[in-house]
């Protein structure tokens, strides 16, 4: 177990994670240009600065341990994969960005609503992210935790982007089927299913590493992901129950295949009802 100078982490604490802040905020600013983008490209371009920052200062101070390379290198890989497709599917899918803008996704929002949604953003990214950047400062050592954190969020990877790819696939021979091959015959939302679970190898990673208050912030982002990722399958149920919900075959998928979470019992959100 690590044991620190209370007062190197008093004073290294709040300075670090003003970085972080800082780092995420660069990230995620161009929502400025689109409004959405705070939540997704911005979202995955954040991550992945917080991800370069932290390989950055552990090669400067020669803090940087096999663990903690591996979860910022995850980071890098996972904004960089995050934002990159999302970013070309605005730009070169027409049919998904006229879906952007019929639900005033593409609005445009006014200053200080923007400057809201920045501030609120930095903070989200530089939460989410800090099981590790806490590793990072309390100098802690590599345990097992740290490592599953790792195997966890390398199988979230994996399935955000497998599913992605066989959606895309899928659309690409019939674009006005919605897809229940590959992943999503396991659950109708793995790609959200997936970030869950990238979030939650993130916080399995602090055990060991998070100190005392510290957990407040790892915890109350978890959290707070786990609710945005529920809201977001709600939405989509929705609109894929304005488009597919007449059809007998859709009708039996979403009666049998999970909404969220694999192997349970939840087929439907509490917004979605049939007579």
């Amino acid at each position: 177990m690590f044991h620190l100078d209370p007062s190197y982490v008093g004073k290294v604490w709040p300075l670090f994670m003003w970085t972080i802040c800082i780092v995420a905020a660069i990230g995620c600013c161009m929502g400025f240009h689109e409004f959405v983008w705070f939540m997704s490209v911005g979202y995955g371009f954040a991550v992945m600065c917080i991800g370069i920052f932290h390989l950055t200062f552990g090669l400067i101070a020669h803090t940087l341990t096999p663990a903690t390379a591996a979860l910022s290198a995850l980071f890098v890989i996972y904004g960089y994969r995050l934002g990159g497709y999302i970013l070309k599917r605005e730009l070169t899918n027409a049919a998904y960005r006229k879906t952007l803008e019929s639900t005033g996704s593409t609005k445009r929002m006014p200053i200080p609503v923007s400057l809201f949604m920045w501030i609120y953003s930095m903070w989200m990214y530089t939460a989410e992210t800090s099981a590790v950047s806490y590793r990072v400062i309390n100098r802690a050592e590599d345990n097992i935790f740290a490592w599953l954190g790792v195997i966890i969020m390398a199988a979230a990877v994996i399935g955000e982007s497998t599913a992605d790819k066989q959606k895309s696939a899928a659309k690409k021979i019939n674009p006005k089927r919605f897809c229940d091959s590959g992943l999503f015959k396991i659950v109708r939302c793995p790609n959200y299913f997936s970030e869950i679970l990238f979030w939650t190898g993130v916080t399995v990673s602090g055990i060991g590493a998070v100190q005392g208050k510290q957990w407040i912030m790892v915890l109350v982002a978890l959290v707070l992901i786990t609710f945005v990722m529920y809201n977001s399958a709600q939405r989509l149920e929705l609109r894929h129950e304005k488009t597919y919900g007449l059809d007998p075959e859709y009708q039996k998928y979403s009666d049998t295949v999970p909404l969220l979470f694999p192997f349970t019992r939840q087929y439907h959100s509490m917004k979605v009802y049939r007579d």
